[in-house]
């Protein structure tokens, strides 16, 4: 076979009909989850992810040492026409940028590494924790390469603060040009920050101003939205991404490895942690039981009706409410649905508190102004709640004194509960750790085991896996109940010993 170059996204591969056939089942993967989607279920799709373009011969260029890795296996020979691209990184070019540019901080030995690898590859995913410094390697990426430059983030939040991080850097703000809903997308400066919602309808010309493209929290590029706008850099020589967590779907990997480059690991959260770069975590699994009438009622219930009785449960509202009521410092509470969990919530927990804590709450109705401006305020202040859908602040968001962190929703998505972990991991003066409370619903009975417990129990195999210290605690509804209306009573004036076991 030979290796031909299309484009800065494409190759070609030349071979027989029957190894392109070979090529397309070997770049073949199931979608996890697809039975459940509509698409599978009214047959009007296989469930399945293609990445060999079998009419065409086109595979994603990312994708070359997977093909050679293939080829090597089946014993077929190999001609590659791609160019060797040339590294771009001396070491005297960079001391030379950090002259330059008298950073407020100075680049930590992994942000050096990772910037080398992406200047040496010209092309590739970071995968570096949230805390670790991204938005450092970023800005030193767009002055080293000084070429016109996407990034594009998932949030108008994270545009923002993207911005302000390269200004609090040095960047020149006359130099940097934001663009979100309702902004002009004409680009008149040199590096552009935009949501890739605002610009993925562009046509393909639009992208041919830029050199380079960055994506950050990069492990959303699934989605095929964010997909077709990376298909359309066809000729961004430059494209790198960066994420503090990958999905473990191989199919996931792929696509990313496809549009970017290969993935290199600079760092982790457990290193950062023992080098004091990141606030320790400490989590407290909190197991509600459920009474005997109420497990036999939902015995081999379906997942969308298991979760619809807990988001919708008066008592497991109630222990959620109180839990972040009672919880120390800066707290986030993360929920999945905003109407029938989110908003219900955010009532009864400013019903317990009752102005002694200022509640705050955040989905999608709320504009990125507004978003920022809480952000700013539980940032500066002490004690404050937030009351957050996970699509808005469980990725990105920074917030160094956030203390404790909340899941009110069951979730077992590695993406989603790590990044969320995230929100909570940064250090400040006032933080000696972070507390993450995961609520764990126990609907078992007999041997059928309910789907948010299985769920919980791959959560507690991602705790072990980072080295996040876990205990459990465990106790029916009515205890849960009774437990936390003695703390309330301890805060005002009652039991201290009542307070005292609680918030242990």
């Amino acid at each position: 076979m030979r290796i031909v170059p299309v484009d800065d996204v494409w190759i070609r591969v030349e071979c027989d009909d029957s190894v392109a056939r070979e090529l397309s089942d070997h770049f073949t993967f199931d979608v996890p989850g697809a039975k459940f989607m509509p698409q599978f279920r009214n047959r009007n799709w296989q469930g399945k992810i293609r990445l060999f373009k079998l009419r065409e011969h086109l595979l994603y260029r990312g994708l070359v040492p997977r093909l050679i890795e293939f080829a090597a296996q089946q014993g077929y020979s190999v001609v590659n026409d791609l160019p060797s691209a040339p590294s771009l990184f001396t070491d005297h070019a960079f001391q030379s940028l950090l002259d330059r540019l008298q950073l407020p901080v100075t680049p930590r030995d992994y942000q050096v590494a990772a910037l080398r690898t992406a200047l040496t590859e010209t092309r590739g995913i970071v995968l570096s924790p949230t805390g670790s410094g991204k938005s450092l390697i970023i800005y030193l990426l767009t002055q080293y390469l000084n070429e016109p430059t996407l990034i594009v983030v998932p949030t108008t939040g994270l545009v923002a603060q993207m911005r302000k991080d390269f200004i609090d850097y040095g960047g020149d703000e006359s130099r940097i040009q934001t663009i979100q809903g309702g902004y002009d997308k004409q680009i008149t400066s040199p590096v552009v920050i935009s949501t890739w919602q605002s610009i993925y309808d562009m046509p393909l010309e639009y992208f041919n101003q830029f050199r380079c493209v960055m994506v950050d929290e990069v492990h959303l590029a699934k989605s095929k939205s964010l997909t077709g706008l990376l298909e359309k850099c066809r000729y961004v020589p430059h494209r790198f991404g960066f994420t503090g967590t990958l999905d473990d779907t191989h199919a996931h990997r792929l696509i990313l490895e496809g549009l970017f480059g290969s993935v290199t690991r600079v760092t982790t959260t457990h290193q950062l942690v023992q080098q004091q770069q990141l606030a320790p975590v400490k989590v407290k699994l909190c197991a509600i039981k459920y009474p005997d009438a109420v497990r036999r009622e939902h015995r081999g219930a379906l997942y969308q009706d298991e979760v619809e009785f807990l988001v919708t449960s008066p008592e497991r509202l109630e222990i959620v409410a109180r839990t972040a009521a009672a919880a120390k410092g800066n707290t986030l509470v993360l929920f999945n649905y905003v109407e029938k969990h989110g908003k219900p919530l955010f009532q009864r927990i400013q019903d317990i508190v009752d102005g002694t804590r200022d509640v705050h709450f955040v989905s999608g109705e709320v504009d990125a102004a507004e978003r920022e401006q809480i952000r700013l305020l539980v940032e500066q202040g002490t004690r404050q709640i937030i009351v957050a859908s996970y699509g808005t602040f469980s990725t990105g968001i920074n917030i160094p004194t956030l203390e404790t962190l909340i899941f009110a929703s069951p979730s077992k998505s590695k993406i989603r509960v790590l990044q969320s972990i995230g929100r909570s991991l940064r250090t400040h003066k006032d933080k000696t750790h972070a507390t993450l409370i995961d609520f764990i619903d126990d609907l078992r009975i007999g041997a059928s085991v309910n789907h948010t417990f299985r769920h919980a129990e791959q959560r507690v195999q991602y705790y072990a896996a980072e080295h996040f210290p876990y205990t459990l605690h465990e106790f029916d509804v009515e205890t849960w109940i009774g437990m936390l209306s003695a703390y309330g009573a301890a805060v005002s004036g009652g039991s201290a010993i009542a307070r005292t076991h609680v918030s242990e």
